[in-house]
C-alpha cells in the first residue's frame, strides 16, 4: 500500500498549497493578457521572428540552414540537403513540439531520426509539405525550418539519452520564476514535451540543482528507462543559463513568458520563447507560482 501513503502524503500537501497554485484561468486572465500585448504575441509564435530577434542581440539560438516558405522549393530540396548529417525540421509557427523531426544520421538513400525511425528523401518533402500547408500550424499556412541540431552536453545527455532535453523558464516582468528540465524518453519519441510522455524535473533557481521529478501523474526519482538518477543533480551552466533568460526577457517585448533552453556542449542555446508558458511546471516542483508573482508585482508596481 505504499502508493497509496505516498498518494495521501501529496494530496495534502497540495490541499496546503491550493490557494499558492496558479491555474489556468488566472495564468490568462491575471499575467499573460495583461502582461503580453497582443501585437508583441508574434515574438514568441512565429519562431523565425523570435530567432531573429534574439541574435540582433548577440544571444545564441541554433543556426538556421535553411527555410522552406512553397511548394515550389521543394524541387530543390534534395541539392540543399547535400552535406548534412544531421538537422532538425520545425514548423515555423508550430507548438507543442509537434511537427518537430530531429534527424542524426545520413545513410547513402535515406536520414534516421533520433528514434530509430528512418526517412527517405520522398519522405521528408511530405512532411515539409504538411508543414507549409499548415498541418502543425492551426490550419495556417507556414515556413518549415531546417537547424543545426544540437549537441547536448554530456551531463546532461547521461539524464536524457533518447533525446534533445531542455529547461523552461518561467519568467515574469525580467525576473525567473520557476524552472524545469524536460527529459525525453522512449515514450516520447525523442521529444522533451511533457505531454507526449517526456519527464519534468524541478530546478532550484538558487542552487541549480534539481529537486523532484515527475511523469505523467507519477512521482519518481529516476528515468524510467535507463534508471539515472534524476534528483540532486546539478544542472551545467546554470548562472549563465539564467543570466540569457534575464537577456531574452529584455528583447522579446512579453513581460510574461516561458523561455526554453538547451544546454549544448558550448552552452546554453535558446530554442523559442512561449507567450503562453504552460503550468504543469507548478506539479512538477511541488510548488505554486501565486505567490512569487505577486512578490515581483509588489517590488515593481505597474505604472499605468
Amino acid at each position: 500500500m505504499m502508493w497509496l501513503r505516498r498518494f495521501y502524503a501529496r494530496f495534502k500537501a497540495n490541499m496546503r498549497h491550493a490557494d499558492k497554485v496558479l491555474g489556468m484561468n488566472r495564468r490568462n486572465l491575471g499575467y499573460v493578457y495583461p502582461s503580453n500585448k497582443r501585437r508583441y504575441f508574434e515574438f514568441a509564435n512565429n519562431k523565425l521572428l523570435t530567432k531573429k530577434t534574439l541574435e540582433t542581440a548577440n544571444l545564441r539560438v541554433p543556426e538556421t540552414y535553411l527555410t522552406i516558405h512553397s511548394f515550389y522549393e521543394l524541387t530543390q530540396l534534395e541539392a540543399s540537403l547535400q552535406g548534412l548529417e544531421r538537422f532538425v525540421i520545425k514548423p515555423a509557427s508550430g507548438s507543442g513540439g509537434k511537427g518537430i523531426v530531429v534527424i542524426d544520421e545520413h545513410t547513402k538513400d535515406s536520414w534516421v531520426s533520433v528514434s530509430g525511425k528512418r526517412y527517405t528523401l520522398e519522405d521528408i518533402k511530405k512532411h515539409i509539405a504538411d508543414i507549409i500547408f499548415g498541418v502543425y500550424s492551426f490550419d495556417m499556412n507556414d515556413t518549415a525550418i531546417i537547424e543545426e541540431k544540437i549537441e547536448q552536453d554530456q551531463g546532461v545527455a547521461a539524464l536524457s539519452p533518447h533525446g534533445l532535453a531542455d529547461i523552461r523558464m518561467i519568467n515574469y516582468r525580467g525576473q525567473n520564476v520557476k524552472a524545469m528540465l524536460r527529459i525525453a524518453t522512449i515514450a516520447s519519441d525523442g521529444r522533451a514535451n511533457l505531454h507526449q510522455g517526456g519527464i519534468g524535473v524541478a530546478i532550484d533557481l538558487a542552487t541549480g540543482k534539481t529537486s523532484s521529478a515527475r511523469i505523467g501523474q507519477e512521482d519518481i526519482t529516476s528515468h524510467p528507462d535507463t534508471g539515472v538518477e534524476l534528483l540532486d543533480v546539478k544542472i551545467p551552466f546554470w548562472e549563465e543559463l539564467q543570466k540569457l533568460c534575464e537577456s531574452a526577457a529584455r528583447v522579446i517585448p512579453l513581460d510574461y513568458l516561458g523561455i526554453d533552453i538547451a544546454l549544448s556542449v558550448r552552452g546554453p542555446v535558446i530554442l523559442e520563447v512561449n507567450a503562453r508558458p504552460g503550468i504543469e511546471i507548478q506539479n512538477v516542483a511541488g510548488e505554486g507560482m501565486r505567490e512569487h508573482l505577486s512578490i515581483i508585482d509588489k517590488r515593481s508596481p505597474v505604472c499605468e
